[in-house]
């Protein structure tokens, strides 16, 4: 996920990441509640337009749930429904450790 994009765009992330990690927001987010409860983007513009789906409602964590580069104004339903997704599979997967 964060690994495929370009390294300056991955350091941005990080930090955008760490703020989320310290109780703040990032620079630039909206709230992604279609996907799930709790669920933000974090939006990063570096040239092309990057996008971050992440929880951060639980004190152990922040998921990150998908990663991406955004290619059009709207937001591809592939990777709306790979946000959903993996959001259900946490789910599950706190309800069922």
């Amino acid at each position: 996920m964060v690994r495929a994009l370009p390294t300056e765009v991955r350091h941005r992330v990080g930090a955008e990441l760490r703020y989320v990690q310290q109780g703040e927001m990032p620079s630039d987010w909206k709230p992604m509640a279609t996907l799930g409860a709790g669920v933000y983007e974090i939006r990063i513009r570096m040239g092309k337009q990057y996008r971050v789906f992440y929880v951060a409602r639980f004190s152990e964590s922040v998921y990150v749930l998908h990663v991406f580069t955004k290619k059009t104004q709207q937001t591809a339903r592939q990777d709306l429904e790979a946000g959903a997704r993996r959001y259900r599979e946490l789910m599950a997967e706190r309800r069922d450790p």
